[in-house]
């Protein structure tokens, strides 16, 4: 068989699939739909959120399997990955510093089809056979679609989540953490399977509630620590801050050759790159996040929607933002390798942006163990998506047979090499978010209808559950809400 041809294929068909013809105006698009028809929500909304995800954390008495703040932190746990490492970089260093500025477009707008996502993955859950919850697109697109075209990319969704969540979500992270670890501390990249397979089996197999305690341990440390190193290299170069974002802002719109004036010289390529790496980075629009969603002890699927709705400004705006900003202010964006008189790869990129920064080998090991971590809980968010959508195909049964393979599969990705599985990630990836962007669209309107009628009555999210309860009882799609939720469903 002929791997390279096949990944050549791949690559045409993720070109055509992320190109500027399909998937990238339908993400922005639908963003931009959402954004006008929710009034600006994640703008207005965005600080109650906030402290609701961070601060509050939950809904005391509320149903669910996870508190708000752990369906946070698994969703950032899969989101948060080498997408804000290399694939700012990869954006950076072919469409240029304005690549940047398309992925800050892509997030904001983003932030409206992360909310109307997460509101419909709880709004649409059911309850499985084992009591636990299930929701996302493989659940909602059906129901809130009820006939054959919803039922269709309900299964479509559910078919290309589970084969993406063993390419993006499994080999290629565990890849990545195995090249770090032997390049960095000659870990033989067998030895580092081997850790891998065993700590995704051990908190696999416990299921949401083991993923979810080890992730809200995890991921405010990984981000806090990964950002901290960018911050200080900001500081240190604080003269060339300014100047960073005039030529973000600028090349946005005139469009800036990267070394050897290649393909980052048209403004559609900053378009095309900043937009494909920042859904890459944040996921908006993939409907993944919903699943995690669908777990969380909410009093309203409007609360939960607007916690999860901060993901992707956690992930774009702040974590993404600092690599970008890194890269461009050392000037690396732009930096040829003495040896070939090459750019540097996009790969290296972000590592020898924070080398130039920080002192001694500093900067090397924060990216290294940043990698590892970022996709180490990659790992962990992307099972529970695949073992979400491998239920909704085959029922519980299949579940746990599925978590032991998911482990098992950790170990492949950290030995082999993986050029056809990146680009049959990208391709399926894609897949995805199109069955979810139509649903987005068609259920528009339940979105906006019911978010409006919660905000009316608590625009600030401090209602406790007794208080929605009072002011939301007698409400037809409210009293819905709560009796399908408990349904059990499945085998």
């Amino acid at each position: 068989m002929d791997l390279s041809a096949i990944e050549g294929f791949l690559g045409w068909l993720s070109g055509i699939i992320w190109g500027p013809y399909l998937l990238i105006p339908l993400l922005l698009g639908t963003g931009l739909y959402l954004t006008i028809r929710l009034g600006g929500l994640q703008f207005l909304r965005l600080g109650s959120a906030l402290r609701l995800g961070l601060f509050t954390r939950r809904d005391p008495g509320s149903d669910g399997d996870i508190s708000q703040f752990q369906a946070l932190t698994t969703a950032l746990a899969a989101t948060v990955g080498t997408g804000n490492i290399v694939g700012v970089a990869t954006a950076i260093g072919i469409g240029g510093p304005g690549a940047l500025f398309w992925m800050w477009v892509t997030g904001l707008l983003g932030m409206a089809s992360k909310y109307s996502e997460a509101f419909l993955g709880v709004r649409f859950r059911t309850t499985d056979s084992a009591g636990e919850k299930n929701g996302g697109p493989q659940y909602y697109l059906e129901r809130g679609i009820p006939n054959r075209f919803g039922k269709f990319l309900a299964i479509f969704f559910a078919v290309a989540a589970v084969i993406a969540c063993f390419g993006i979500g499994n080999m290629t992270q565990g890849n990545s953490i195995a090249s770090n670890m032997e390049s960095s501390f000659n870990v033989p990249t067998w030895v580092t399977g081997i850790v891998l397979t065993v700590f995704a089996l051990v908190v696999l197999v416990g299921g949401i509630k083991s993923i979810g305690r080890v992730t809200a341990g995890l991921v405010p440390v990984m981000i806090i620590f990964y950002v901290l190193g960018a911050i200080y290299i900001l500081i240190a170069n604080i003269g060339g801050v300014p100047a960073a974002f005039a030529q973000i802002f600028t090349d946005a719109f005139t469009g800036t050759s990267a070394v050897g004036g290649f393909a980052g010289s048209a403004i559609i390529i900053a378009v095309q790159f900043g937009v494909a790496r920042g859904i890459f980075s944040n996921e908006s629009g993939m409907g993944s996040a919903a699943i995690a969603a669908a777990a969380a002890k909410t009093s309203h699927p409007v609360r939960q929607g607007l916690v999860s709705m901060t993901q992707t400004f956690i992930d774009t705006i702040i974590v993404v933002t600092c690599t970008g900003l890194v890269i461009i202010t050392t000037g690396v964006w732009n930096m040829t390798d003495p040896e070939t008189g090459e750019q540097i790869s996009p790969a290296l990129m972000t590592g020898e942006a924070f080398s130039h920064g920080l002192p001694g080998e500093w900067g090397h090991y924060i990216v290294t163990i940043g990698l590892v971590l970022f996709a180490g809980s990659t790992i962990l968010g992307w099972s529970y998506y695949g073992e979400r959508s491998i239920e909704r195909l085959l029922g519980r049964r299949a579940v746990m047979p599925f978590r032991v393979i998911f482990s098992l599969v950790v170990f492949i990705g950290c030995t082999v090499q993986l050029g056809v599985v990146w680009a049959f990630s990208d391709v399926m990836n894609g897949l995805m978010a199109l069955p979810n962007l139509i649903g987005l669209l068609v259920l528009s309107g339940l979105v906006a209808r019911e978010t409006k009628k919660y905000l009316d009555n608590d625009p600030k999210l401090t209602a406790t559950t007794e208080e929605v309860e009072a002011f939301m009882s007698g409400d037809p799609s409210y009293e819905n809400w709560k009796t399908q939720a408990i349904r059990v469903v499945g085998k």
